[in-house]
């Protein structure tokens, strides 16, 4: 018991909100947040922490591996979003405060009873598990302390935990919790594991090589590292893969701060303050994009090479780039910080030499050139690509090729800013051919995936962010469904719930739908685990005998029901 009471509190944040306290220029009143207790938030996630094509919106709470701990409100206000989806955030609450900001918390197992009874009367007005509805003001009222939710890890393949993310309500930007006064043990130090140097244009080298390059670096006596001094020539950057660690887990988080100096002069920062939702590709060209998809790494760039307005970074008038002349000596300083102000440095001293270039990047000339500031279309054979102006960070030549009706469009080592149409002409098929054909991404590991296929008479495509390779696929298998936790014909008396699994091994389940005696039910989609479940407490029975009825589709359209029979008392 004294655990969950732990947690409980450890999930409480309490905010003294008052009118006059919104903050300007970036300054927060450090005492909008203070756990009861003083007790330290434990955390698995920091904000603005280098995610999978975003940056991370808030802070992952740790719940001790555990779901149904309590969460409650942060402060007075009142519920002016719930959306409960499939992925992404799962079950999330949205409480909007009178001082200006809103409060978020997702991946929730269920709601509190008030706000659970709010949301099923609309799940059963719309005949839907997901729903995104706007409570008005006078709808659901809440006070500091009031139970809100209970954790969970809805929103797709995650362990247990509390997202919470603190937004500027007028601006919608998602602001750094910390700074408002939530209270972390972290003592360590970040840690620099890997040092790679860039040259940034074709005639630029360090250590007479025109391509990144992974350089040595040892510890010094103050803790400090120190990389071996190399010689350069032309426009440079440095980018390091790091990491903070807090003093209760284990987790590897983002860092904070990124700040790079020459000679003293800084010349460019990165801080976790604050961001727009509109800005989280951003990320594609904050990292090595290319090191990242071919070793997993996260690279991350001191320098704006393509001189975005990423509200992340604080740029000099050279972005970063450090320009190397020839007979100059330079000592570069870049110094990974956390919150709490401990750091890390690692020194780079650099000696300006102008030399032979032995080793180069030799860009592929393919016919098809993108023009990123250009709208750019391509045909080859039955495949054409359609990608809007600026699309891309940069030109480039693109690799397109189809070779036995697999369509490869580049390798997925470019980062790209938007959306491009994919489309293949589909005369050659018939109608019925058409009904269950689909288009389909194939990865490195030759796994296909569904792509969402919008069809057209003679033409299917879709609208995707992806590189790689694309084919057509025919799905002509139904759905499975099957009883899970009863069997048919079977009494249920003691059951507190119907479970049924349903899973769709080619193109996935689109929707699904569940009747009791002919009604619909709400039944609850586990995307881990293929589960739908009903609640038996939601409905009172007056006879003995139920007809269950659950139909599944999936995504070109293919139907499965099935029917069971059910018997359980009053």
């Amino acid at each position: 018991m004294k655990n969950i009471i732990y947690i409980s509190f450890l999930i409480y944040t309490s905010v003294c909100f008052s009118q006059g306290d919104i903050s300007i220029n970036n300054s927060y009143p450090t005492n909008y947040f203070a756990n009861p207790m003083d007790i330290p938030l434990i955390l698995s996630g920091t904000f603005a922490e280098l995610r999978s094509n975003h940056f991370h919106s808030g802070l992952d709470i740790k719940t001790k591996q555990r779901e149904g701990i309590e969460v409650f409100s942060s402060a007075d206000g009142y519920i002016s979003r719930i959306k409960i989806s499939l992925w992404g955030f799962g079950k999330a609450i949205y409480i909007t405060h009178p001082n200006g900001y809103t409060t978020v918390y997702a991946h929730l197992q269920k709601f509190s009873d008030k706000i659970e009874n709010y949301i099923r009367k609309e799940q059963y007005k719309n005949e839907s598990f997901e729903v995104e509805v706007f409570p008005t003001k006078d709808e659901l009222p809440v006070l500091k302390k009031e139970l809100i939710a209970f954790s969970g890890s809805t929103g797709g393949f995650m362990g247990p935990h509390l997202h919470f993310e603190i937004r500027d309500t007028e601006t919608e930007k998602t602001i750094n919790p910390l700074y408002f006064g939530i209270n972390i043990n972290d003592t360590k130090k970040p840690t620099i594991n890997t040092l790679i140097g860039y040259c940034l244009d074709s005639i630029s080298q360090i250590n007479q090589i025109n391509e990144p390059s992974q350089l040595t670096f040892v510890n010094d006596a103050n803790g400090n590292l120190v990389a071996k001094n190399i010689t350069a020539s032309g426009k440079i950057g440095f980018g390091i893969n790091a990491y903070d660690q807090l003093d209760d887990a284990a987790n590897k988080n983002g860092i904070y701060s990124l700040e790079t100096f020459v000679n003293g002069q800084k010349i460019y920062e990165f801080k976790a303050e604050e961001f727009a939702f509109y800005e989280t590709n951003l990320i594609n060209v904050l990292i090595d994009y290319k090191r990242f998809q071919l070793l997993k790494q996260r690279i991350q760039k001191s320098f704006n090479q393509y001189k975005n307005n990423l509200s992340l970074t604080k740029n000099s008038s050279t972005n970063g780039i450090i320009t190397i002349e020839n007979g100059l000596n330079y000592i570069v300083e870049i110094v990974a910080k956390d919150f709490k102000g401990n750091e890390q440095k690692i020194t780079i001293p650099i000696t300006g030499k102008k030399e032979n270039i032995i080793a180069k990047n030799i860009e592929n000339v393919t016919p098809y050139k993108i023009k990123h500031q250009e709208f750019n279309e391509f045909t080859n054979k039955n495949v054409k690509v359609a990608f809007p102006k600026n699309t891309f960070y940069n030109d480039f030549y693109l690799d397109f090729t189809i070779t036995d009706n697999i369509a490869k469009v580049h390798t997925p080592i470019v980062p790209l800013a938007n959306n491009y149409t994919l489309t293949f002409d589909v005369s050659n098929y018939n109608e019925t051919e058409k009904n269950q054909l689909y288009i389909a991404s194939i990865s490195e590991k030759g796994r296909k995936s569904y792509e969402t296929t919008v069809k057209k008479n003679n033409t299917f495509y879709t609208s995707t962010k992806k590189l790689g390779e694309f084919t057509l696929l025919v799905d002509n298998e139904n759905p499975t469904i099957s009883l899970y936790n009863f069997k048919n014909e079977q009494w249920i008396s003691n059951h507190t719930s119907i479970k049924v699994k349903i899973s769709d091994k080619e193109t996935g389940v689109k929707s699904f739908r569940g009747e009791i005696d002919g009604k619909w039910i709400l039944m609850e989609y586990d995307v881990t685990t293929g589960i739908l479940t009903y609640d038996l407490k939601n409905i009172t029975y007056t006879d003995a005998k139920h007809n269950l009825k659950i139909v599944v589709i999936d995504n070109v359209g293919n139907l499965n029901t099935l029917e069971a029979t059910f018997y359980r008392k009053k």
